[in-house]
């Protein structure tokens, strides 16, 4: 079977099950799948004449994995919640009501920018944390975009809040999530629709156990928030007398379909149970230090994914982390763990790097497709460019992509072998047109809101009506 293209020349960061770096590399692609991997001179010699793709003095990886990611709602609205509100007031005060000013066009226009945003910094697969409100248009949005992507709606029987409804209302809207987006047991597909849950101590018993068995009736993967901060623990000690993760355990709801966001504020029975059923942990390292939440009190995060949990990192929503940089996300964690424990031997790069694939794959009950250069796997791959400053003179690879490059130097991107970023830019949105068509949107969905961009110093508007409307540019 040949394949279809060889990307040759580059150091390849396999993550594949011996970790092997391969200087000099070459992959070779077919249908969408990796059919080859080796040193430019092996696939060559078994591959003559097919079409390359050259990255010679380039680093190449696997497609980077968010594993928690609002793509709707808040990416209109990026740097204008305040950065120092009180615990709750970003999401109560601005989300909540950011979303609920959200059109099906607003939705479908936030998920673009999201997702370019994503492929630009290398993300090729963007877990949703579940508040969309209107599916079809983000769905649309991440297969324009030809980004790998897990898509939920809002899920939760509160009395009030963006989509509430009954417990069976909700329920039947999660199922429709399946019924209209492929999921997992439906083979490989780029967007999937997951179950999602709001979560935290928003949900009714029957909420939470419904869901769960709602994904493993329908072979699907479920995600939701719980314990950021104490007050989940606090909440479910009162509701049930024992913690949530005990709680969810009695309810049946752990397991190798579940991926809890969050589940920073954890006590060792709960960290025993997450082991013992396989539930997945996405970390957002950059929320919890924005919101000042305790992460490095509390995290054991980078001691779950050293002992083999499966530990995943997400970029969160525009009210606690404006950027969508996985890999800058891997560097907060690998830092931050090594300052908790005043110990730089306690984790390295190479633990944020497997983190921001194979860890984040697993955890998403992807981890056979995606994560790794490997046979068998999806073309998910990230050029890095080489001549780019930060990887002059070049060190240890996997040191310089986390502590000096991250995102910033990403050339290209294929998702499914098929090349959606090069030379830096988006290949299949015109990112002009989407940023202006942003900036149009977003006045209106604050206006609709109520909000305004607060400015704690004096403002001079020096501009003309012309370049106002047009956000500044002459």
């Amino acid at each position: 079977m040949e394949p279809e293209l060889l990307i040759v020349g580059g150091d390849l960061l396999t993550i594949d099950d011996q970790r092997r770096i391969i200087l000099d590399g070459a992959l070779a692609i077919r249908a969408g799948r990796i059919i080859g991997v080796g040193t430019t001179s092996e696939i060559r010699a078994a591959h003559p004449g097919v079409a390359e793709f050259d990255a010679t003095g380039c680093v190449v990886t696997p497609g980077f994995v968010n594993t928690h990611q609002h793509t709707t709602g808040d990416p209109l609205a990026r740097s204008c919640v305040p950065d120092d509100l009180p615990p709750g007031e970003s999401i109560f005060s601005w989300a909540v009501p950011l979303n609920d000013a959200h059109t099906p066009d607003d939705d479908g226009l936030a998920a673009t920018l999201t997702f370019v945003d994503s492929v630009l910094n290398g993300v090729t697969t963007v877990i949703e944390a579940g508040t969309i409100g209107h599916l079809q248009p983000a769905a649309d949005a991440a297969a324009r975009v030809g980004i790998r992507a897990g898509l939920g709606v809002w899920g939760w029987d509160i009395e009030y809040g963006p989509f509430a409804a009954p417990t069976a209302e909700t329920l039947a809207r999660q199922e429709a999530t399946l019924d209209l987006l492929p999921h997992a047991e439906d083979g490989w597909n780029l967007v999937e629709g997951w179950v999602t849950l709001v979560g935290h101590d928003l949900a009714s018993d029957e909420l939470l156990a419904g869901a769960a068995d709602l994904a493993r009736r329908r072979g699907a993967q479920m995600t939701m928030h719980i314990s950021p901060t104490s007050n989940d623990a606090a909440a479910y000690m009162a509701r049930s007398g024992v913690r949530p993760l005990v709680h969810f355990d009695r309810l049946n709801m752990l397991g190798r379909h579940l991926m809890l966001a969050h589940a920073v504020w954890l006590d060792d029975e709960e960290i025993e149970l997450v082991r013992s059923s396989g539930t997945g942990i996405a970390s957002c390292p950059w929320a919890y230090a924005h919101h000042g939440q305790g992460m490095a009190k509390m995290s054991s995060h980078m001691a779950m994914h050293r002992s083999g949990i499966a530990v995943g990192l997400g970029c969160d929503a525009p009210n606690a982390n404006d950027g969508v940089d996985i890999l800058d996300a891997a560097r907060l964690a690998v830092g931050i763990a090594k300052d908790a424990a005043i110990d730089p031997t306690t984790c390295s790069a190479y633990d944020g790097l497997e983190m921001a694939t194979i860890g984040g794959a697993t955890a998403a009950g992807m981890g056979e497709r995606i994560g790794s250069l490997s046979v068998g796997k999806a073309a998910d791959i990230v050029v890095h460019d080489g001549s780019a400053a930060q990887w002059r003179p070049r060190g240890n690879p996997v040191q310089q992509l986390i502590w000096a490059a991250q995102g910033r130097t990403v050339r290209d991107v294929f998702v499914d072998g098929r090349l959606v970023v090069q030379g830096g830019s988006c290949t299949t949105v015109d990112a002009g047109e989407l940023h202006e068509a942003a900036e149009r949107h977003q006045a209106a969905v604050l206006d609709r809101a109520g909000l305004s961009i607060p400015q704690r110093w004096p403002v001079i508007d020096g501009r003309t009506p012309a370049m106002a409307a047009t956000g500044g540019r002459r």
